[in-house]
């Protein structure tokens, strides 16, 4: 016994002196956290390095929603039906989607029909698969390490292939929808995102892993490795973090880094990737939702911890020094699927705080649901933002009638879900994305500038300022609010681009210039800011500069359509007519619909003489757009002569 108590003595200095060995030689980036991996230096191992002292436990895990959630596109990955050979159909954009498998990889085929005959398809290809299938499986691709969503998505709920969610009601982006870090980090393990772009991954791992709910592993795997163990029934493993071990508000927040989808503000100075589990996140990321008088009942699918921290027996349990903390760990098990739980673990959650006998309702509706707590008090139903999905409202509630509830929904505001007192920063900024992102009301922008105008530091002001006359279109008061601001050094890349874009609705091309060129120069591979900076130069009458610029984002990623025919046009401009043509050509390939390519294409028809070709592209125009006026008059005046 002496030898074991001497033994966890000598570990217990061990930590000591590692903790103040981290604490000495890192800033306060890590809080001044007891948790060693909490250090900005210690790196993510990945789940197999877990793997072989926690086998059991990654075994189990591996098989739950989460980790499975992510993952290279094999037939094995996927839970979607592929016998189904109705394609789904966008009667809006008049576009087919089928999904196929060719050998071992799998493709999503967009085509449009003229009566029985295929007038055009678009073949892409499925490299990740988003989603375990228990709800969903959606599909991405990459281009260079571009990734975006492809529009189709397995409903496995519903059995049944459709749009994904927010493609639908003619807003299908087809093959555009970039998918950002917010994203990536939530449905997978920590990805690595290149330096300066949005969405161009180097490093993709697969699946929600170990180390987003204990943190990064290198310091627990180095200890361990070198026989530093510790009695974590007596102890704290410092090396690791264990949410058990943690306060209530802290396992929250390792829940709802995810599981609370919103308008996130990061705070001054981080990143997505900087919150570690143990950390506060509203230190980091702070979350807001809109509330609506009337909306109460409403729910997204990834709402889960905003829902249950309304519930009475959340608020009660956490205000209570004395009572039993209630956190999503109280139910759910995440080492385990939910799928193989079983209703009685989650019931015996309740049974701690409540005994069947207190339940008032009715003996016969009782035995229906076989004294399920969940079914009643956290019944199924759709989210308002996924469709052909239920889920589990997580809002413990005594059920009321549907006919009790109000039809009419105000919007009264924005509110911060994880933070209850937030800077007048977070209000601006989540007041302005909530406008530009969630296409939110236009009454919100002055909401947003009554919180900037109270800023007491004139650099985020300034930036904010300019960011909410972008949203207004008011080009002159965000040059006014420019005033002063050193492009050669300025820091924020997004202001950079805002300024440039200003200048350039203006007229003002050499001013326009500086901002575009300092926004590439901090985020050489923003293909936005690139061309931006092309169209830019094609305006000034710089075609070679341009046509540099365009090459060098065509090179970076092919599959981007408005460049094609921005670039197509520049060639036209320096006489490369066969070279021109190709360009608009690509851009049609990638869409049939892309009017300006057609419209450029029928000029380049003109140019060359070939009156009929040019003549045919514009009645396609009409048949696209039947109100476009200048077409309708140049076709006319062709077809008179």
């Amino acid at each position: 016994m002496r030898k074991a108590i001497s033994i966890q003595f000598f570990i217990g200095l061990l930590l000591i002196a590692f903790f103040n060995f981290f604490c000495n030689s890192q800033t306060d980036t890590a809080e001044n956290s007891p948790y060693l991996n909490h250090a900005d230096s210690v790196k993510y191992l990945g789940k197999e390095s877990c793997r072989a002292c926690h086998q059991s436990i990654y075994e189990s895990f591996v098989q739950t929603g989460m980790g499975q959630s992510f993952g290279v596109a094999t037939k094995a990955r996927s839970s979607a039906n592929f016998h189904l050979k109705k394609p789904v159909y966008d009667s809006v954009l008049n576009f087919y989607y089928l999904p196929k498998w060719i050998g071992d990889s799998m493709y999503v085929l967009e085509f449009r029909l003229q009566g029985r005959d295929t007038v055009y398809q678009r073949l892409e290809r499925v490299d990740y698969i988003i989603g375990s299938g228990q709800h969903t499986n959606s599909h991405l691709t990459s281009v260079n390490g571009f990734i975006y969503q492809l529009p189709l998505t397995w409903y496995a709920q519903k059995g049944r292939w459709d749009l994904p969610p927010g493609f639908e009601n003619g807003r299908n982006v087809r093959f555009s929808r970039a998918i950002e870090f917010e994203c990536m980090s939530c449905h997978n393990a920590m990805p690595h995102l290149e330096a300066g772009s949005t969405n161009k991954f180097t490093k993709i791992p697969d699946g929600i892993d170990c180390e987003r709910c204990h943190g990064p592993g290198e310091v627990h795997v180095t200890e361990k490795l070198k026989g530093n163990i510790v009695d974590t029934s007596k102890y704290i493993d410092y090396t690791i973090v264990n949410p058990k071990k943690l306060p209530w508000e802290r396992q929250i927040d390792i829940c709802q880094r995810c599981h609370l989808q919103g308008n996130a503000v990061l705070q001054p100075g981080k990143s997505f990737a900087d919150f570690k589990p143990g950390m506060d996140l509203g230190k980091y990321i702070q979350i807001f939702m809109p509330k609506y008088e009337g909306g109460e009942d409403d729910f997204i699918m990834a709402s889960h911890a905003q829902r249950l921290q309304q519930s009475k027996c959340f608020i009660s349990s956490n205000s209570n020094k004395e009572a039993l903390n209630l956190t999503c760990i109280s139910c759910h098990n995440p080492h385990v699927s939910v799928k193989v739980t079983g209703k009685q673990i989650f019931n015996n959650a309740c049974l701690k705080c409540h005994t069947q006998d207190a339940c008032k309702e009715d003996v016969q509706i009782r035995f229906k649901q076989s004294d399920n707590c969940v079914s009643c008090h956290m019944p199924t139903s759709g989210s308002v933002d996924i469709p052909h999905v239920t889920v589990h409202d997580h809002k413990i509630k005594i059920p009321v009638k549907k006919s009790e509830l109000t039809k009419i929904k105000n919007f009264i505001g924005l509110y911060c879900v994880n933070q209850s007192q937030t800077p007048n920063f977070s209000k601006a900024v989540s007041s302005l994305n909530y406008f530009e992102k969630f296409e939110g009301e236009a009454s919100i922008l002055d909401t947003a500038n009554h919180w900037i105008q109270s800023l007491e530091e004139l650099s985020i002001q300034r930036n904010l300022k300019i960011h909410y006359y972008y949203l207004k279109g008011n080009w002159e008061s965000l040059i006014g609010s420019a005033k002063g601001i050193d492009l050669a050094i300025e820091t924020d890349a997004w202001t950079c681009y805002r300024i440039g874009q200003a200048y350039q609705n203006l007229g003002k091309f050499m001013e326009a210039s500086e901002g575009y060129v300092r926004a590439v120069s901090l985020a050489k591979e923003n293909l936005n800011f690139l061309n931006k900076l092309a169209t830019l130069r094609v305006q000034q009458v710089r075609f070679s500069d341009a046509k540099l610029l365009f090459e060098q984002s065509l090179g970076l990623q092919p599959k981007q359509e408005e460049a094609w025919v921005n670039y197509g046009f520049c060639l036209a401009n320096m006489g490369e007519i066969d070279k021109a043509f190709f360009a608009y050509n690509q851009a049609l390939k990638l869409n049939p619909d892309n009017q300006q390519a057609l419209l450029n294409k029928a000029s380049l028809y003109l140019y060359t003489n070939k009156k009929r070709e040019a003549i045919n592209l514009l009645k396609l125009i009409l048949k696209l757009n039947p109100n476009a006026i200048d077409v309708k008059s140049l076709l006319a005046n062709l077809e008179s002569k």
